[in-house]
């Protein structure tokens, strides 16, 4: 049994408690640590999640397309792709603390200047900046799992982190709703804005340094291109990292396209969105659950072969269903549903096994991962945005293409990952 103590020393001073080197994973510090990863991870889905009914408004009040207002998605998820391949060397070269803090500043900065924009260009690129803070934050997340817990752990860690994840998120669609119907949009970023906030603080009084070691050259122009090449020409790589970005992007289709499809074609009421928007995201929380549960006895790769036959069965559910005149808001979503739950058994695996076998260069390979993740997402939005023509039709072929591209990825490149994850 491999031992779960942190391989990192205390840090000095030591009054700070959240810090990943105090005890074994499963006694009060750790558990901490456990909840403050988790409020790292919530900002990015938060930042989506929490305003998607107010995306038919934001077309209205601004006087723009909707595919105008899906800007605000998918150029957050290509300011959290580009971020991410600056944030994670500078983690790895000046500490995740630091950088953590920052990232937080540059996200509550954001968040105000989104709730207070008067134009849609305004609110588009408060969102870009917004989401370098949000993908800074999950950065240091990823890395943290990386420097506290062993790799075998890493998947199990995560995989609890995100259920706890879940749960916010179920809640996420239906405040923001309510928030939409009773105060208006503004008052979704004003509550990512306090959010944030509060954030911040608790980092700067209770987290600890979770790495000891910080090599200059990680932020040197030769020495990043050199360990992103490294990592794209890594077979073991992509393995986890094209299944996992794939994945979120059949979760995206639904994140940039579900408002539009219930509150106007399907005549939803938008305080009624939030609920059944939070039905589809409740399949995340049966996915995280499962992955808990495979992992010991499947490991790692057989774990993810399941999520991946899941995810084609899911994302075809959309089509079969317009195909057979269903219609209805009820099959939006079962196939939201399925994909979610799919996606929450594929997402674990794939940012430990993409990770786990670069530790020298954990905050790289966290950033290339999350960057190739959301780079996905700004396709997929991109693509849902500029296929919209009032019906339903362009996002259940999306998800389909998304589902056979999984599919076919995770089979093609299973042999190529370390052979150790795969018999675990």
């Amino acid at each position: 049994m491999n031992d779960a103590r942190p391989r990192i020393p205390p840090p000095a001073p030591p009054p700070v408690v959240f810090g990943a080197a105090a005890a074994l994973p499963g006694t009060a510090a750790p558990a901490r640590l456990l909840w403050l990863i988790t409020g790292f991870w919530m900002l990015q889905p938060l930042s989506t999640d929490l305003y998607l009914a107010s995306l038919p408004t934001l077309a209205a009040s601004f006087r723009v397309a909707p595919a105008a207002v899906q800007q605000t998605l998918s150029m957050f998820a290509l300011g959290v792709a580009v971020s991410q391949l600056v944030s994670g060397p500078l983690a790895d070269r000046f500490g995740r603390r630091p950088m953590l803090l920052a990232g937080l500043l540059v996200y509550v900065a954001a968040s105000l200047a989104c709730a207070l924009a008067t134009h849609i260009d305004a609110l588009i690129t408060a969102r870009f900046a917004q989401a370098a803070g949000s993908c800074t934050v999950a950065v240091i997340a990823r890395a943290v799992v990386r420097d506290a817990w062993p790799a075998s752990e890493g998947a199990q860690v995560i995989a609890r982190s995100t259920s706890m994840l879940a749960v916010a998120l179920l809640l996420a669609p239906i405040v923001g709703a309510q928030l939409q119907a009773s105060f208006g949009w503004r008052a979704n970023f004003t509550l990512l804005t306090l959010a944030g906030a509060a954030l911040a603080l608790i980092s700067a009084v209770r987290f600890a340094e979770t790495m000891t070691q910080r090599p200059p050259a990680a932020i040197r122009p030769a020495a990043l291109l050199h360990n992103y090449g490294a990592l794209l020409r890594s077979r073991a790589f992509w393995a986890y990292a094209l299944p996992g970005a794939l994945s979120f992007g059949m979760v995206f289709v639904y994140i940039s396209g579900a408002s539009f499809a219930l509150i106007d074609v399907l005549d939803v009421p938008t305080r009624h969105f939030g609920y059944l928007f939070a039905l589809g995201v409740l399949g995340y929380l049966v996915g995280t659950q499962l992955c808990r549960r495979m992992l010991p006895h499947y490991g790692l790769a057989r774990t993810l072969r399941v999520g991946s036959t899941l995810g084609l069965a899911a994302g075809t559910t959309f089509a079969i269903g317009l195909a057979l005149g269903l219609q209805h808001w009820a099959t939006v979503v079962l196939a939201h549903f399925l994909v979610t739950l799919a996606h929450g058994i594929n997402s674990p695996c794939a940012q430990s096994g993409a990770i786990a076998p670069f530790p020298e260069k954990a905050g790289a390979a966290a950033a290339l991962l999350g960057s190739l993740t959301m780079l996905s997402a700004f396709l997929v939005t991109t693509l849902v945005g500029a296929s919209y023509d009032g019906t339903l039709r362009p996002l259940a072929t999306v998800s389909a293409l998304l589902a056979l591209a999984l599919f076919v990825a995770e089979r093609a490149l299973a042999a190529y990952r370390p052979a150790e994850e795969a018999q675990a």
